[in-house]
């Protein structure tokens, strides 16, 4: 590694550069297309790194040069010295944060949409309360962002809470910048219930799956078990009399699957089945992740749902990110869907401890 925690070390690159291009400049290579068409893929990602390094490099020896002249004696010459350093300060910065992204393979499930699953956890009422406070959240943070979204299921509690939810987003980076959310949310506040005042403490938890395909999970008809039944919960006399409500049961690994938000039979089987294949596809990364587990050590955490990732204190109007200990102010902002301070220090966060386990190996 560099010295400089924030300038990573790119020797590794460029031997691999130099070995990739001799390989491929070998016609032995191209006798096994599959293997010289990977080869070329990763020639062309190894030699945008060291590209990055290359101009990162040359804007820091200027900034160098420049405050060496700062320190003439001239007073023009400063004068153009601290125009320089003021000029390339901010280059640098960002010839950095390039070369950290371009060291970083890229995830192919950042490309997917986003299944965000919201469910109250401890605190009765109150947590169901706060659930749908953050359904609301990411619903509004999906429409600044100029993503897509659309409710896959809701269950509903007694006092206009939510149960649980599914929420689809779809759009560009859904996936990448949503994934940090997934964990325990705590909430400290008086709830409107409570008469004497007194701060209480309740959760939610979030979990995020990157949609699956169809072609990746293969639902064989005799292992699910499906059933209808009329939908309950608002929707005057229609919910009464439709049998619009499916719900489906995986059965090797029993996981369910309830949706009831469309008054369409059909519909709502879609949307289930969508659900089902993202919940499989996240089953099968968990065990793969399981396996990883102990030579994996993340900044950001692991995203699991039994972790505490942030907590909202409404007395004192702050909210803590534990992962990366940040704390920003105006609750009811970010409940209107102002989580970009939030979700940008994570998925910034992350792309340094990605572009650090890189360059250590």
């Amino acid at each position: 590694m560099s010295a400089d925690p924030l300038r990573p070390d790119l020797t590794g690159f460029r031997r691999r550069l130099a070995e990739l291009e001799a390989l491929l400049a070998d016609p032995a290579t191209f006798a096994d297309n599959r293997r010289a068409a990977a080869l070329g893929a990763e020639l062309r990602f190894t030699s945008k790194a060291v590209k990055a390094d290359d101009v990162l490099a040359g804007l820091e020896k200027e900034l160098a040069d420049a405050r060496t002249m700062g320190a003439e004696s001239d007073p023009e010459l400063r004068a153009m010295a601290a125009e320089e350093v003021a000029r390339l300060a901010p280059a640098v910065e960002k010839a950095r944060e390039q070369l950290i992204r371009s060291i970083i393979p890229p995830d192919p499930d950042d490309s997917r949409n986003a299944l965000v699953e919201i469910r109250a956890g401890t605190g009765g009422e109150e947590a169901s309360l706060f659930a749908a406070e953050l359904l609301r959240a990411y619903t509004r943070f999906a429409e600044k962002r100029g993503w897509k979204h659309e409710l896959m299921s809701l269950s509903p509690s007694d006092l206009g809470g939510v149960r649980d939810a599914v929420l689809l987003v779809e759009g560009e980076g859904a996936m990448a910048h949503l994934r940090h959310e997934a964990g325990v949310h705590r909430v400290q506040r008086v709830p409107a219930t409570e008469a004497s005042g007194r701060v209480h403490t309740s959760a939610a938890t979030v979990a995020v799956l990157p949609e699956a395909e169809e072609a990746e999970v293969v639902l064989k008809p005799e292992d699910l078990d499906m059933s209808v039944a009329r939908a309950s919960g608002a929707g005057g006399q229609h919910v009464n009399k439709t049998e619009s409500a499916v719900q489906i049961i995986h059965k090797p690994t029993g996981l369910m699957v309830y949706c009831a938000d469309e008054r369409s039979q059909l519909r709502n089987r879609q949307k289930a089945l969508r659900v089902l294949r993202s919940r499989l596809l996240d089953l099968t990364r968990a065990k793969e992740r399981e396996a990883r587990a102990q030579d994996r050590k993340t900044q950001v955490g692991s995203g699991d749902r039994s972790e505490r990732i942030r907590t909202y204190n409404f007395p004192q109007n702050r909210i803590t990110d534990h992962r990366i200990d940040l704390t920003v102010h105006g609750i009811e902002q970010v409940l209107e869907g102002d989580l970009d301070a939030l979700i940008d220090a994570l998925f910034d966060a992350d792309l340094r401890q990605r572009a650090e386990a890189i360059t250590q190996r």
